[in-house]
């Protein structure tokens, strides 16, 4: 798998300081736990994940072998074919529950890179003035995936808003033709975790809510055309075959 290392600038300010509270997933005892594994890159190889609420906010975090963070995809220059890296935490949600349409496929948290395009419209997560430039430093999305044949056997992709439909969609939706949502919650990383405190409505039940842990690789179809944004590889699974076991208490 062809990586680059981030800049020393950013990766400063992804492992800064420790989280405040100390709990990373690997530490819960009801954590979602994954081996070591020597095959996997480390910054991807899931040690454990976990989602808990305090209120109507959630924390997802993933415990990862190496520095979460410290890679990303080889830039292409251009938009098709560009690649994504994602950590990715799969729920239980109905997509409805974030502002989608309801039973639109499955509702996934994601943080992504993608030093080929921008992604976030409403801000400016490198803080130069320009809210077209940001899409290399580590931001979150809602997503919904679907099963998609065109993208290969048992693939996932991001689901497509087909041509002359207009489904329910997020408020921060960022205007791609895809069921994504670009909500602005900020990743926060700490060595081997990365971790994103989620608000959700209050009329939002998340009490035994399912999920897992995934890290993968997406890419823009070459002709930035349905399928759009296709999973092409995924890097590990927290608990090895998607059942979604976790459940948020």
């Amino acid at each position: 798998m062809k990586t680059i290392i981030l800049s020393t600038l950013i990766l400063a300010g992804l492992s800064s300081a420790g989280f405040a509270d100390g709990n990373h997933a690997k530490d819960m005892a009801d954590a979602v736990t994954s081996a070591q594994s020597n095959d996997i890159v480390a910054s991807y190889d899931i040690l454990a994940a976990h989602a808990h609420r305090n209120g109507q906010t959630v924390t997802f975090h993933l415990s990862t072998a190496g520095v979460a963070g410290a890679e990303a995809p080889v830039s292409v220059g251009a938009l098709g074919g560009a690649g994504v890296h994602a950590y990715v935490w799969p729920t239980s949600l109905d997509p409805a529950a974030v502002g989608f349409e309801g039973g639109s496929g499955i509702l996934a948290l994601a943080a992504t890179a993608h030093p080929d395009f921008d992604d976030t419209p409403l801000y400016d997560e490198n803080n130069d003035g320009a809210l077209d430039n940001d899409g290399a430093l580590w931001h979150s999305h809602w997503v919904v995936l679907t099963p998609t044949p065109a993208c290969g056997e048992g693939a996932l992709a991001v689901r497509d808003i087909d041509e002359g439909t207009t489904p329910k969609l997020p408020k921060t939706w960022p205007g791609l033709p895809l069921f994504i949502d670009s909500p602005g919650y900020s990743p926060q990383f700490d060595a081997g975790e990365i971790r994103v405190n989620v608000p959700f409505d209050h009329d939002v039940d998340l009490v035994g809510v399912n999920y897992d842990g995934v890290t993968a690789a997406l890419r823009v179809n070459a002709n930035i055309h349905a399928p759009i944004l296709c999973v092409t590889d995924v890097f590990d699974v927290a608990s090895g075959d998607l059942s979604l076991p976790g459940v948020i208490k």
